[in-house]
C-alpha cells in the first residue's frame, strides 16, 4: 500500500543507486504512471484486500452455520467486528482498484465484476450496519481494533473521496461522522508529533483512532530498510540491523515547506550524520547529503543516483534496541488528525463556517510552529494556489517542462495534507481528490491526462482465473 500510494505520488521517489533498486524498473514506472496489469505493486493492493476478505468470509459462514458456539451477544459483536474490518479492506479495493468483485460468503461460486459506485454503496451500507454494535471504548483492551471511531473514520475517508467513486459528493455525510468522533472526546491532537510514529508508540497515544500493531518480537515494523542506506545501523546504534537504502524526497516537496515548520525534521532525516557505533565514532557518516537526488536516476531511461543522495524518510523512529531488522513502530492507519482535516475540507467545500475551518487548521498547526503567528492559518490562504513547483526537473534541478499551471483548488489545505500525512500511504488519493494526479507534472514524472491511471488496472492473474472479470478502461486486457 506504502509503494502504490506513495511511489505513484509527488512526494518519495525511489531513484536507482549503486547497490540496486532498479528492480527491472519497477519504481519508475510507479513513478511515471506505466505500470500494467502485472506490476508488483498495484497486484499485491489487489491479492491482499480478498485474502483478508476471505479470512473475514470463512468466520462468519461458519458463525451462522453454528460452527463456532457463541452468546448471543458474542455472536452480534464479533459478526460486527467482522464485516467492520471486511469494509475496511473493500474501502481499499475502492480507492485503489474501483470495480472489483463483491464477495460476501467463503464458498460464494465464481463472482462477477461489481462497479465502483456498486462497491462504494456497500462498504458504506457495510460500515453503517456494524458501527452501532462495535465497541466504544477506548484503551489498551481495543487498540488494534476497529472500534467504532474506527468505523466512523473509514465511513468519514469513504465519503471524503466520494464524489472521485461515484461522480457525487457526500461532504455533508462526510461531516456527521466527523462531528461524532470529534464530540465523543475520546481523541485528542498528541502535543510532539514525533511521537505518534515512535517505536514506543501505543494505546496511550490519544491521536491513533486505529492503528497496525508491530512487535520487534514477532511481525515487525520492516519499512525502515527500504528508507535508509546501509551506513545507517552505525547511525542509529543498530549496528546488527540492515538497511537498503532506496527511497527519498521529491525535492520539489520539500521546498513547500514553510519556515518553522517542525514536520520538515520531523518527516525527513537531513544534513550530517555521524557514526554512534563501530570504529569511526563521532565522524562524518552522509547518507542524506542533498535533498536533489541525482536527476539521472529516471531521466532518458539513465538510471543512477549516488547512495547518500536524498533526504530520507525519519518518520517512524528508529528503535535502539533492534537487533533483529524488525522495530516496534506500530503504523497509525487513521488519526485523530485526519478527522479534523476532513472537517475542516468538508466545510470549505460546502461553504460553511469557514472561518471554523481556518481555526481546526490553525489549531492542527499550533503543535508544529513555535510562532503563533506562523501557526495562524486564513481562510483566503487555505483557498490559494499549492506551494509546490510543479513541473519535471532538467539537469540543473530547474523547471524543465512546466506542464498544467492550472491553480490548485484549495491549494492552501492540499498542502496541509501533504505536510500532514506525508508518507503515511495517503498521497494519491489526496492528489486524486485535489485533480492533481492526472494534470501535473513533477521531478521526472509528465501526466497521464487520459486519467485512466487513477484505478489501477486489474492483474494480470485475476483476469486469467476468472473470466467474469474486465479489465480496467485504458489499460491493455492482457497487461
Amino acid at each position: 500500500m506504502f509503494d502504490a500510494q506513495e511511489e505513484s505520488g509527488d512526494i518519495v521517489v525511489t531513484p536507482t543507486r549503486p547497490n540496486g533498486w532498479d528492480d527491472g524498473g519497477t519504481y519508475r514506472r510507479m513513478h511515471q504512471h506505466t505500470w500494467n496489469s502485472e506490476s508488483w505493486q498495484t497486484e499485491n493492493c489487489y491479492d491482499t484486500p480478498y485474502s483478508a476478505i476471505n479470512n473475514a468470509n470463512r468466520i462468519l459462514d461458519q458463525i451462522e452455520n453454528g460452527e463456532f458456539k457463541l452468546s448471543d451477544s458474542q455472536k452480534s459483536s464479533t459478526i460486527a467486528d467482522l464485516r467492520a474490518i471486511r469494509a475496511v479492506w473493500y474501502m481499499m479495493l475502492l480507492d485503489t482498484h474501483g470495480n472489483v468483485p463483491l464477495v460476501t460468503h467463503f464458498n460464494d461460486s465464481v463472482p462477477k465484476q461489481a462497479t465502483r459506485k456498486e462497491v462504494f454503496n456497500f462498504v458504506v451500507s457495510e460500515l453503517k450496519a456494524a458501527i452501532p454494535a462495535l465497541s466504544e471504548t477506548v484503551d489498551a483492551s481495543t487498540y488494534g481494533s476497529l472500534t467504532k471511531w474506527g468505523a466512523l473514520t473509514a465511513l468519514a475517508r469513504v465519503y471524503l473521496n466520494g464524489e472521485v467513486y461515484t461522480g457525487t459528493a457526500y461532504w455533508k455525510e462526510c461531516l456527521n461522522c466527523c462531528n461524532q468522533i470529534i464530540n465523543s472526546g475520546k481523541f485528542s491532537l498528541s502535543t510532539d508529533y514525533k511521537s505518534i510514529f515512535a517505536y514506543d508508540n501505543g494505546s496511550s497515544n490519544k491521536e491513533i483512532i486505529f492503528a497496525v500493531p508491530y512487535d520487534s518480537r514477532y511481525q515487525g515494523f520492516q519499512m525502515q530498510h527500504k528508507w535508509f542506506p546501509p551506513i545507517a545501523k552505525y547511525v542509529f546504534g543498530n549496528s546488527s540491523d540492515y538497511f537498503w537504502g532506496g527511497s527519498c524526497a521529491n525535492p520539489q516537496f520539500i521546498k513547500s515547506y514553510e519556515e518553522g515548520d517542525k514536520r520538515l525534521e520531523d518527516t525527513w532525516l537531513i544534513g550530517p550524520q555521524y557514526y554512534t557505533t563501530g570504529s569511526n565514532v563521532g565522524k562524518l557518516a552522509w547518507m542524506c547529503k542533498n535533498y536533489l537526488p541525482s536527476l539521472t536516476c529516471m531521466k532518458n531511461g539513465i538510471n543512477y543516483t549516488s547512495i547518500d543522495y536524498g533526504y530520507r524518510i525519519w518518520k517512524y523512529g528508529s528503535d535502539p534496541s533492534t537487533t533483529n531488522g524488525k522495530w516496534n513502530n506500530d503504523f497509525p492507519f487513521f488519526r485523530y488528525a485526519e478527522v479534523l482535516l476532513d472537517k475542516a475540507e468538508c466545510l470549505l467545500r460546502l461553504g460553511q463556517n469557514e472561518d471554523e475551518a481556518a481555526q481546526i487548521v490553525t489549531q492542527l498547526r499550533q503543535r508544529d510552529f513555535d510562532d503563533e503567528s506562523k501557526a495562524t492559518v486564513t481562510v483566503a490562504e487555505l483557498k490559494g494556489d499549492t506551494r509546490i513547483k510543479y513541473g519535471t526537473l532538467d539537469w540543473d534541478n530547474n523547471i524543465d517542462v512546466a506542464g498544467d499551471q492550472t491553480p490548485v483548488t484549495l491549494g492552501g489545505l492540499y498542502d496541509e495534507w501533504g505536510w500532514e500525512f506525508a508518507c503515511e500511504a495517503q498521497r494519491r488519493t489526496e492528489m486524486i481528490r485535489f485533480g492533481t494526479y492526472s494534470k501535473k507534472n513533477w521531478f521526472n514524472h509528465t501526466a497521464v491526462t487520459d486519467g485512466h491511471t487513477a484505478i489501477f488496472p486489474i492483474p494480470l492473474s485475476a483476469l486469467e482465473t476468472n473470466r467474469n472479470l474486465k479489465q480496467n478502461p485504458g489499460y491493455d486486457s492482457n497487461r
